[in-house]
């Protein structure tokens, strides 16, 4: 069944090889159509990995023209004394009252509430801008997985056309005596071993690149991308990021809390309702105005509750924000050092164990053709190169990957 999954995967990517040719993108063009590029600025986006967290701070600030609203007025008609008995019968003693009233918020709710609807705002347009940078670290690793899956297959179809050099090499010895039969057989299973990766590594790259297109469109043709590891610059000091969006996120969720308090310590006020009107009296046809007011007594209910929670709430976010920042420090020294690491080991990889391997291989085939070294040396020789190569592009791969993540911990 795997056979036949990576036969039919290989299929479509020769059927479509020459739309794909034509198609090839860098990281940067990447970004642009991911809508997350330099160039993207707060335009409307139609990927909704972008428009979805733009909708939600939309409706945060939304939310913030909504609490400056002040209460409704209250508009309220009471009919008394109305079909009744005797005296009361009919419209003869009826009273007519028209009423007005009017809540009047105290203890600063309106601008409370302000408060929080904009400290809630905050935080969307945080989580906004997080989303943003977590789709560009996603866009910048898919990328980075096709190219180093690319590669592997350029790995792979050199290993294909050594090792059929190799076993037409030993058919020939085989034929003229000079290498047993067991050879010949032995290359040959080489070379199948070798076109069966060969067939993997391609159907892997065919996935890398449907993974990297469906940032932005999922049913659109995958493109191809470049052949070598795009140049990636991370910032390698914590200090290059000023405010960097975890750290923002946790203080505007402090804020909120904070916020929250003054709120609900606002709630605790009561609000008075004032009220006037006139009252019509049907039995003398006279009328007079009248006026109320209405205040809540807080004799047991002050809000305490809810504002003791609010504060435990600060406290709890206040801890957070501590524990956010140094995991972030931590984090953030952690994948530099994985970096530099990453780094030495391919400057060490591509200047010095790749050429001396390559060199030993390219000896060691010279004899094998001139009948000095077995096809055993050959293989051992070529497995060794391999094995390096195979190593440069993992190390590579693992920088480049660094190097986004690193760009992703300092966005601000």
């Amino acid at each position: 069944m795997r056979c036949i999954a990576l036969a039919a995967a290989l299929m479509a990517a020769s059927t479509g090889s020459q739309t794909w040719a034509q198609d090839t993108i860098t990281l940067d063009d990447a970004l642009e159509r991911a809508d997350v590029g330099s160039g993207a600025g707060d335009a409307a986006s139609a990927n909704p990995r972008v428009y979805g967290p733009q909708a939600q701070e939309e409706a945060a600030r939304a939310a913030i023209e909504q609490a400056r609203l002040r209460p409704n007025p209250e508009l309220s008609f009471e009919a008394e004394n109305i079909a009744g008995t005797g005296a009361f019968s009919g419209l003869r003693s009826s009273e007519y009252t028209l009423g007005f009233a009017q809540q009047i918020e105290l203890g600063g709710k309106r601008r409370a509430r302000i408060g929080s609807a904009q400290a809630s705002a905050r935080i969307a347009g945080v989580r906004r801008d997080m989303s943003t940078a977590e789709l560009a670290l996603a866009v910048r690793e898919r990328y980075i997985a096709a190219v180093a899956a690319g590669q592997r297959v350029e790995l792979a179809r050199e290993i294909v056309e050594r090792n059929r050099e190799l076993a037409r090499i030993a058919t020939v010895l085989v034929e003229l005596g000079r290498e047993p039969p067991l050879r010949a057989m032995r290359a040959q299973a080489s070379l199948a071993e070798a076109e069966a990766q060969l067939q993997a590594a391609e159907a892997d790259e065919i996935a890398s690149r449907r993974a990297l297109t469906a940032l932005w469109v999922p049913t659109e043709v995958p493109w191809r991308v470049a052949s070598s590891f795009p140049d990636i610059s991370p910032p390698v000091a914590t200090n290059d990021a000023s405010d960097p969006l975890p750290l923002r996120l946790a203080g505007s969720r402090t804020a909120l809390a904070q916020a929250e308090i003054a709120r609900e310590r606002s709630l605790g006020v009561p609000d008075p309702t004032v009220m006037a009107g006139v009252r019509r009296f049907e039995g003398s046809n006279d009328q007079a105005f009248i006026i109320g007011v209405t205040i809540p007594l807080p004799f047991g209910n002050r809000n305490q509750g809810n504002i003791a929670a609010a504060e435990a709430q600060a406290r709890a976010a206040q801890a957070q924000e501590a524990i956010v920042e140094a995991d972030y420090r931590l984090e953030f020294e952690r994948t530099r050092t994985l970096y530099l690491s990453a780094e030495t080991r391919v400057e060490t990889l591509s200047r010095s164990s790749l050429p001396q391997a390559e060199e030993a291989l390219r000896l060691v085939e010279i004899g094998y053709r001139n009948g000095r070294f077995p096809l055993i040396e050959a293989l051992a020789a070529a497995e060794a190169r391999d094995a390096i190569r195979e190593n440069l592009i993992e190390a590579e791969e693992t920088r480049a990957t660094l190097a986004a993540r690193l760009i992703w911990l300092a966005a601000e």
